[in-house]
């Protein structure tokens, strides 16, 4: 029984119809009709004048049902340059997380693709980034705290991201194409994807683990499918293609447009060729002449295909590249790219529909690389038509694009659910200040979604019928971590010292806010830590408690009259390890420290520490005796007693001091400085002598004076000895 087949392939300059026979396993292409569009109606891929695409499809189908009977139904393909292509990465934070499990990893994927899908939303002017579907995705790198990593599996560390390479088609491509049918009288039997249908009739799934580049280079993009690993991974499209040769041919050799395609379709197959120009002369010019002057065109579509190639692939060579559509005959094109992808030159190569297994050609048909496509539509439409499919997501019934195995995931894209925001919440982070260095500890991981398909628990990767019904619960919010002191901290250090033959062990003090707490002690937000070793001889001594010590070693003051006087010399003293300290000096562990306590200082040493003068005295003679007569310049006061030169000061104590003025010595002061022996026998009057002369009691006198007291009434020899 024959089973009938109608296609179109509705191209930027063109709309190709197509029918074919099923008998069995085996398809015969019965006839073929091309029809140019009369206008711009299409654009990258898309109708953007319905009724005058509608009118092409409307005239090929009704001049084909002439021969081959009505036509109601067609196959057709949404065009490989209507796809988007876009690049993005997402970052997550996963310290303090368990190691990464698959979901995690197709959590983080999915939140690229769906970047990406904002992206393209953006960049085509969409405010809705879920009116584009994802036809796949392929991953380009992980990376694990910046490193590139090839797995994220079971990996632990501070930050994960993964970068993607995603395609989209525009919703509109599809519902601009129904719309065109309709208006024709057609209803879609099926609908493929271009890049698609070229591969299901040149790749069977049993080459799709090979990494293969398909590239369909027509009028105006060339469209590049990459299968790797049983699957198509990227579609892509530069928008330079066969028509950029064509009008090189026409720059070049000043040829209107139509004649430079002829002359562009002739260099495969003659060696001259003949030319009219725009001017009306003739000229035969060969085959390499020709090449010569477009080469730089021919690089430049060369370049373009390859460099998307590399960008599609992951910036790797494919194992192949497969050429089909009219402008793979371009003169030394699987040259250049096999160059610029490093490939043997048999490694690109122009398939044509010979290559297409069970597939018999009317002979009235034209045969070429050109009908890959139109053929590809129709026999991949056949066998596995791409059809809508509806799902239920929190009920909201969404429909999706049936292109490939469809997972739950691919349904939250479609319904434009952040997956990014399924996860919980992190919990606020809480920032601490440990011995002035800031540390943030981050909150605890948000959970996980629940989701469950027709009830019962799934997951992200796994697949979905029609009808199905999915629930998609976002995961609970983290919560604020809990943190002890001995979590920020390495260990408590201490010190183990040795101060006047006594050991002492000393360890870090934590102090919380200021306030003396255990390494038991939980933080909160922005608390600060403090955990120090004393640094000092004088913290050191403080925090054993050694006051005593500590007081000795306090540079010796005292007060005069309110005024403060302080006196290194009557402290006491530090010697470290044999040496010299101070109290500002750092101590290590195993030092042996000893204090040297000071004796209290006397007056008199004070006085002198402070060029006091305390009396003024001059020496003189005293009946022949040499003696030192003193008095009191300064006055010191401890309150109402009057300070002597022996007298011990304390630390600290106020004194006060009188100056009083200083006055020459008279010979009356001698008396408060030497007794008088009075003579038994003697009348009242008695001579003051200084240096042999008479004075009297208020005469001065000077340093090294003679002084004498004589009473008249003795002998001669008794006057002489007084």
């Amino acid at each position: 029984m024959q089973e009938k087949l109608f296609a179109l392939d509705i191209g930027t300059r063109s709309v190709v119809g197509i029918t074919l026979e099923k008998v069995e396993n085996t398809y015969h292409v019965t006839d073929i009709l091309s029809i140019e569009h009369t206008e711009r109606a299409m654009l990258d891929g898309q109708i953007h004048d319905v009724l005058s695409v509608s009118k092409i499809i409307a005239e090929i189908k009704e001049k084909m049902e002439v021969d081959h009977g009505p036509l109601k139904s067609v196959c057709v393909a949404a065009a490989g340059r209507a796809l988007k292509t876009e690049q993005a990465s997402v970052s997550v934070n996963i310290q303090g997380k368990p190691m990464i499990n698959k979901q995690d990893i197709l959590h983080l994927e999915l939140s690229a693709v769906q970047q990406a899908q904002t992206l393209v939303a953006e960049k085509y002017n969409n405010e809705r980034s879920f009116d584009y579907y994802c036809v796949g995705y392929s991953v380009l790198y992980y990376r694990l705290d910046g490193v590139e990593i090839g797995s994220l599996i079971d990996q632990s560390g501070e930050e994960a991201s993964v970068e993607i390479i995603a395609t989209f088609l525009p919703k509109v491509v599809v519902e601009s194409l129904i719309a065109a049918l309709k208006r024709a009288d057609l209803e879609m039997q099926a609908l493929t994807l271009e890049p698609i249908a070229a591969i299901n009739v040149l790749i069977p799934p049993s080459m799709r683990r090979l990494n293969v580049a398909l590239v369909d280079i027509g009028a105006g993009t060339s469209d590049i499918a990459i299968t790797d690993s049983g699957t198509v991974i990227a579609y892509g499209m530069v928008p330079i293609a066969g028509d950029e040769i064509t009008e090189a041919i026409s720059d070049s050799l000043l040829l209107d447009f139509p004649l430079a395609e002829n002359t562009k379709r002739q260099l495969n197959t003659e060696d001259t060729i003949t030319v009219t120009d725009i001017l009306g002369f003739e000229e035969e010019i060969s085959k390499e002449a020709i090449v010569e002057k477009i080469y730089p065109a021919l690089t430049k579509l060369a370049e373009a295909i390859s460099s998307e190639i590399l960008q599609l692939n992951n910036n790797h060579s494919p194992k192949a590249i497969m050429l089909v559509g009219g402008g793979s005959l371009t003169p030394e094109l699987p040259r250049l790219l096999s160059e610029n992808l490093d490939l043997p030159v048999n490694r690109v190569a122009v398939r044509g529909i010979d290559a297409i297994q069970n597939l018999t050609i009317d002979a009235k048909v034209p045969k070429g690389p050109e009908l890959v496509t139109p053929i590809g539509i129709a026999l991949a439409a056949q066998k596995n038509p791409i059809q809508y499919i509806s799902v239920t997501v929190n009920n909201i019934v969404v429909r999706l694009f049936d292109m490939k195995r469809l997972t739950i995931g691919d349904c939250l894209l479609a319904t434009g659910m952040k997956v990014n925001k399924l996860y919980g919440k992190p919990g606020m982070a809480i920032m601490v200040n440990v011995n002035g260095q800031r540390i943030t500890v981050p909150g605890n991981h948000g959970g996980a979604p629940t989701i469950s398909l027709n009830d019962q628990p799934a997951s992200l990767d796994d697949e979905i019928s029609a009808n199905d019904n999915i629930s998609v619960v976002q995961g609970n919010d983290g919560t604020q971590p809990t943190v002890h002191i001995k979590d920020l901290l390495d260990d408590i250090p201490r010190k183990s010292v040795i101060i006047n033959q006594t050991k002492y062990v000393i360890e870090a003090v934590i102090k919380k806010n200021g306030n003396i707490v255990t390494n038991d002690e939980e933080v909160h937000d922005r608390d600060e830590i403090i955990c120090k070793l004393p640094d000092t001889v004088e913290a050191l001594l403080k925090a054993l408690g050694l006051t005593e010590l500590l007081s000795q070693l306090q540079t010796f003051t005292v007060y005069l009259n309110d005024k403060a006087y302080s006196l290194n010399k009557f402290s006491g003293k530090i010697i470290k390890n044999g040496i010299d300290a101070r109290l500002s000096s750092p101590f290590e562990d195993g030092d042996t420290i000893q204090i040297e306590r000071a004796t209290a200082p006397t007056l008199l040493d004070v006085a002198n520490s402070l060029n006091l003068v305390l009396t003024h005295s001059i020496p003189v003679t005293f009946n022949g005796n040499r003696i030192t007569l003193k008095k009191t310049v300064t006055e010191i006061y401890r309150g109402d007693y009057l300070l002597q030169e022996k007298d011990l000061l304390k630390y600290g104590e106020n004194l006060k001091i009188v100056h009083n003025k200083i006055e020459p010595f008279i010979f009356q002061d001698l008396f408060r400085h030497v007794d008088i022996d009075l003579p038994k026998v003697a009348n009242s009057r008695f001579i003051l002598v200084k240096n042999n002369k008479e004075i009297g009691f208020h005469e001065e006198i000077e340093p090294g004076d003679d002084l004498k007291i004589m009473w008249p009434a003795y002998s001669n020899k008794t006057q002489q000895e007084q």
